[in-house]
């Protein structure tokens, strides 16, 4: 029996990758060069599934993919919360003073100022953590560092010279897992994540009546982002998060509510909450 392949950007060692190995330990990693490629290669049937970042606790929303995910047509069946650990390494035999600069995606470096600041190494932006990775270990310049993964290291066989460099200890990547078919979790299995876009009408408090509905009916709305539609600044469409099902009572009435005042509505994927989500309830009062 042939293993399932899910579909990832960036290259073999990326945090993506370390997620499927995580959340599907006996899949097969699929490495894609883009976003686009990823998304076409769930689409195509090549892949079965995809492990897609959605947003980071430090770097905010990932680029792209909120216009990305509602034109693609993918569903939304599952989740995966990622504690991310940056590491400092070098092709084998290199001191931490021999370094001059260091290589990997901005949000990496971002994530990193600290000791980028105190080793007074110059930051380089490249495409991808892994990808700066197996560039360096290629090059075999020992002047050169990177910043990628504990699996990057492994893979291209670099020294780890500094461990867990990360500046903020709650550095966490959402991922959303993505298919060609909507598969709803069954209602009653909790808990549960419904994501949904939607534009409102072009209506003087038309997204305050649009949302109202979640309110009045108890509804948590744990995500609500606004993304402009084909460039144009007054066609705002809007990706949202909440707690439930949709045949949850409260929730339907919601979404019944919200369709009222909407041009477009379409629900993306119904799925488990992973267990991360436990880690951020408000404290009450």
């Amino acid at each position: 029996m042939s293993k399932m392949k899910i579909a990832f950007q960036g290259e073999p060692g990326a945090n993506s990758h370390i997620a499927i190995v995580e959340a599907y330990p006996d899949a097969e990693p699929m490495p894609c060069a883009t976003f686009e490629d990823a998304l076409s290669a769930i689409s195509s049937g090549e892949a079965d599934l995809g492990m897609i970042p959605i947003e980071n606790s430090v770097a905010g929303r990932v680029a792209d993919i909120h216009h990305l995910l509602p034109a693609s047509g993918l569903f939304i069946v599952g989740e995966w919360f990622l504690p991310v650990r940056h590491q400092l390494m070098a092709v084998k035999g290199t001191k931490l003073e021999d370094i001059k600069s260091v290589e990997s995606h901005v949000h990496a470096l971002g994530q990193c100022r600290r000791i980028i600041r105190k080793l007074g190494i110059k930051p380089i932006v490249h495409a991808d953590t892994a990808g700066s990775a197996r560039d360096i270990s290629e090059r075999k310049d020992k002047t050169v560092a990177a910043i990628a993964s504990r699996l990057a290291a492994k893979i291209y066989g670099l020294d780890i010279l500094a461990e867990d460099i990360e500046d903020e200890a709650h550095n966490t990547t959402r991922f959303v897992v993505l298919a060609r078919e909507p598969k709803w979790a069954p209602q009653g299995t909790a808990p549960l994540v419904t994501t949904f876009v939607f534009r409102v009408r072009n209506l003087p408090a038309a997204l305050y009546k649009a949302l109202g509905g979640f309110a009045t009916n108890g509804v948590n709305m744990t995500k609500l982002e606004s993304y402009m539609v084909d460039g144009n600044f007054f066609a705002t469409q809007f990706y949202a998060d909440v707690d439930g099902h949709p045949d949850d009572k409260g929730l339907a009435f919601a979404i019944e509510e919200l369709k009222f005042f909407s041009r477009e509505f379409r629900i993306v994927g119904v799925y488990p909450g992973h267990p991360f989500r436990a880690t951020f309830s408000e404290a009450q009062d």
